[in-house]
């Protein structure tokens, strides 16, 4: 199994496909090695030009892939895994569909309960959040302080960390036990993209130092 730890770029919604291929090159370019496509904002057709094209990007890069909510899409441009939120879908339906090669994720907000059993029907990993406010979804309730590390106790699998991450707050977040940083805004909104990923991916190499 990949090790599924780092920075783990979320795609920005409703960027024109250019402007979205150049910024995600960039984070790949300064060592971002997950990314997630995330946009509720294009027809399908237009996700599908768009999955494709970023399959390609991170097999240049030596990066995963994982397409959020949409597991025909990912079999469809083989896709490293699927994501999976509050209502898309069964789980275990889900892990036999990707086999044992492909990844699942699975968010599970401030629940516990939720993520054990996640665990249980074969996540890799599992998604919590938000840990602070955020700017892609502003009334997401907020993780209790330290939730992260009672998770971290409670879980066998790695955890992702999601909502409102910066360079400022993410060692605290690390130092909690947080596997992955999902990030947006602070990456693709940086004025130096590839600058900022190094910079996170930094964070991990002195986590594990």
């Amino acid at each position: 199994m990949t090790d599924l730890s780092g920075l783990y770029a979320i795609t920005p919604d409703g960027l024109p496909r250019v402007d979205l291929l150049a910024r995600v090159e960039a984070a790949l370019a300064g060592g971002c090695r997950w990314l997630q496509l995330r946009d509720k904002t294009q027809p399908p057709a237009e996700l599908l030009v768009r999955a494709h094209a970023l399959r390609a990007l991170t097999r240049r890069y030596g990066a995963r892939l994982i397409v959020n909510d949409d597991l025909v899409l990912a079999l469809l441009v083989e896709a490293d895994g699927v994501h999976l939120g509050k209502d898309d879908g069964d789980w275990r339906l889900a892990r036999a569909i990707l086999g044992p090669e492909r990844l699942l994720g699975v968010s599970c907000y401030a629940d516990l309960a939720r993520a054990r059993a996640a665990v249980a029907a074969g996540a890799d990993y599992v998604a919590f959040g938000a840990v602070f406010p955020s700017l892609t979804k502003p009334q997401a309730a907020l993780l209790p302080p330290h939730f992260i590390a009672q998770a971290k106790a409670a879980l066998p699998v790695p955890l992702c960390a999601i909502g409102g991450i910066t360079l400022g707050n993410a060692p605290a977040v690390l130092a909690d036990g947080a596997d992955l940083l999902a990030v947006i805004h602070d990456l693709f909104a940086a004025p130096d993209i590839a600058g900022r990923a190094a910079h996170y991916q930094q964070l991990f190499t002195k986590a594990t130092s």
